[in-house]
């Protein structure tokens, strides 16, 4: 779906413009997979698991623009690609047609500033406007931040993964599933 440009003002008081993902943003958003991945412990892979190749990456954006219920919001400050916050359905059946998922991440160095937070926002308006009832999420039972702004948004956690995650150090991870009513 087409989104954008809406622009916000961050906590720092910078210009940040959340729009959908252009084709021409598939460059930045794997370069953004692979960095992301190993900034923090709460992604779902590792960053040599970043392997899509630039025509995939396309092809996937082009797909979230055609779809009628689907976004890639991506944010920016001065063209630079700082986030992206995407609106997925859970499957393609009718059954499950008021469901949908959630996600987003940051580059590190802008967590905190507020630009998450509006993102999650702008993202669930959405989806209640193309008619999901409900939005879910998966969260590293640790990432206490991350729960903390979900809490504050409305949802709840109404689940729990034990050992959900395993990192190439042999550790695990649980995951908390949380859900809004919209």
């Amino acid at each position: 779906m087409r989104f954008g440009p809406k622009e916000i003002i961050d906590k720092n008081g910078r210009k940040v413009i959340l729009r959908n993902a252009e084709v021409e943003d598939a460059e930045a958003l794997i370069e953004y997979l692979k960095v992301t991945t190993g900034e923090t412990p709460f992604l779902i892979r590792e960053p040599d698991e970043v392997t899509l190749s630039l025509e995939q990456e396309q092809n996937f954006i082009k797909d979230k623009i055609d779809a009628t219920r689907e976004l890639m919001l991506i944010a920016t400050i001065d063209g630079k690609h700082i986030g992206n916050c995407s609106l997925m359905t859970i499957a393609p059946y009718k059954r499950y047609a008021h469901r949908c998922d959630v996600a987003i991440a940051l580059y590190q160095e802008y967590c905190g500033c507020g630009i998450g937070k509006i993102m999650l926002q702008t993202v669930l308006k959405v989806a209640k406007n193309v008619g999901y009832e409900q939005a879910e999420l998966e969260v590293i039972s640790d990432n206490y931040k991350a729960i903390s702004l979900y809490k504050e948004l409305g949802f709840e956690k109404c689940g729990h993964f034990p050992n959900n995650m395993k990192y190439a150090d042999g550790k695990y991870a649980d995951a908390d599933w949380m859900m809004k009513k919209l």
